[in-house]
């Protein structure tokens, strides 16, 4: 027993470890143990506070690198400029209309400033020896025959008038070009406020900048999506050449559209380009006196004149050119004011007055609020001629028939600059039509026979906000009147 007992015993001695082998184990283990969180830990803490630092570096580098472009933009926005140079005219014409519409371009065609454009015709015509660089360069379309026109009621020359843009383009005789700018031969352009106009656009971009038709049955008929190319529209270069690459197959898509603007605007659509709309070019698709539209020019620049044949001359008692000619003293003066319309009153004597600069005043008795000045009267007959006064793109008012409410007409006759002053000085002799006798018990207009205008020059004026320049009467004598024309004082308001 005593032998089993001592070597079950020492078996056991043999299993069983030491206590201090079992310490060094352990110490081992936990070692371990340490140095794989401490790892762990470290590497994670440094990945950590790496990540941050990158994304910061990575975003102070973006921003750095937007700050740059964005100096960069804008120093190529002060230094290039859109001029008139950067603008090529593409004019349609005919050689059965060209001997009379060409007048209508020397208006405001200027080889001194450096125009470019080409008046494209469908056959040779008579030049003269002493028009040379008072008109554009003349160049015949190429053949369209091979294009399909199927309209009835409209005419295939609308095929290569729509292909104007690409066949100017390529020509290839042209650099630095940035917009190519659409009309006909009558239409008369400002070419300063159309400058002022496509520098708010960049050229760079894919745009189409035109207006619409006066007639809202026109705009139906073709498209409220349309610019109509009697108003004229602009093209940026890189639609243009977008244009040129696509457009002759798109003509063949669409052979019957009517006109050149409705094939220009389908392509336009398939290129997924729209209208820009901008007020100011003015297709004018209406007939008779323009009186009320232009007395009551939207807040905009005046871009454009139209269908010069259709309509009667601005001015009366003078023929269209004349009336035209007239209206370049203002346009050389002041361009950019050019028909902007202004209201005040005289409150002595309870009259509404209304400025259109360099075109007309008119002298209401009575109160008249703004918001009814500023509206057209309708002095012209719808496109449409059985359509009313509900066939308009706009809000008309009708003319007064009541013979104390009928305005007293004041039409522009001279001005020039005073050098001393800077100050424009315009006069307005009143139009010499007899007005029926009025009852109302106040001061008479028709003692009034001249108006002078004063008005500074205001080149930056479509830089800001539109707004309505203020009038104010200075000096209110019995048979003149003196008014000043002007930007809005702070709190100025057309108060009724």
């Amino acid at each position: 027993m005593k032998e089993k007992f001592m070597r079950s015993q020492s078996n056991a001695a043999a299993i069983v470890t030491p206590p201090s082998q079992n310490k060094a184990l352990l110490s081992k283990l936990l070692l371990w143990l340490l140095l794989f969180f401490s790892t762990t830990y470290v590497i994670y803490t440094l990945k950590l506070l790496s990540t941050p630092h990158t994304a910061t570096v990575s975003c102070a580098k973006h921003i750095l690198i937007s700050t740059t472009t964005t100096t960069k933009t804008e120093e190529i926005n002060r230094a290039g400029q859109t001029k008139l140079e950067h603008i090529v005219f593409g004019i349609g014409s005919s050689a059965k209309l060209w001997g009379k519409r060409k007048e209508y371009i020397k208006l405001w065609w200027d080889p001194q400033k450096k125009m470019r454009g080409i008046v494209w015709l469908d056959k040779k015509v008579k030049t003269h020896k002493n028009e040379k660089g008072k008109l554009p360069l003349l160049k015949i379309s190429s053949d369209t025959s091979h294009f399909a026109y199927k309209n009835k009621q409209g005419h295939r020359s609308a095929i290569r008038i729509s292909r104007i843009v690409s066949e100017t383009l390529r020509l290839g005789e042209m650099e630095n070009v940035r917009w190519f700018v659409m009309g006909d031969d009558d239409t008369v352009f400002v070419t300063d406020n159309l400058v002022r106009v496509l520098n708010k656009y960049d050229h760079n971009q894919y745009y189409y900048i035109g207006s619409l038709s006066e007639s809202h049955l026109q705009n139906i008929y073709f498209s409220y999506g349309m610019g109509y190319g009697g108003g004229g529209f602009a093209i940026s270069y890189p639609l243009a050449k977008a244009l040129e690459k696509m457009q002759d197959g798109c003509i063949q898509r669409y052979p019957s559209l009517y006109g050149s603007d409705d094939r220009m605007q389908a392509c336009m659509a398939e290129l997924g380009v729209p209208l820009t709309k901008q007020l100011g070019f003015h297709q004018y698709d209406v007939y008779g006196n323009l009186y009320g539209l232009l007395a009551a020019h939207p807040v905009t620049p005046f871009l454009s004149l139209h269908h010069l044949d259709v309509v009667e001359p601005i001015f009366p008692n003078v023929t269209r050119i004349q009336a035209l000619q007239r209206l370049q003293i203002p346009m050389q003066l002041d361009s950019a004011s050019l028909m902007q319309q202004s209201i005040c009153y005289d409150k002595t004597k309870k009259w509404s007055i209304s400025v259109s600069w360099g075109f007309t005043v008119q002298i209401f008795r009575g109160i008249m609020s703004p918001r009814e000045i500023e509206m057209p009267s309708r002095t012209f007959l719808n496109w449409y001629r059985r359509a009313d006064y509900t066939a308009y793109a706009f809000n008309t008012r009708p003319v007064m028939r009541n013979p104390c409410q009928k305005p007293f007409v004041f039409y522009f006759s001279k001005a020039e600059m005073e050098s001393d002053t800077n100050y424009t000085v315009s006069e307005y002799i009143r139009h010499g039509v007899p007005h029926p006798a009025c009852r109302w018990k106040m001061a008479d207009p028709d003692e009034v026979d001249r108006i002078e205008v004063y008005k500074k020059p205001d080149p930056h004026l479509w830089d800001r906000s539109p707004r309505r320049n203020c009038c104010r009467v200075a000096n209110s004598k019995t048979k003149s009147l003196v008014i000043d024309v002007g930007i809005c004082g702070e709190g100025e308001i057309s108060e009724v």
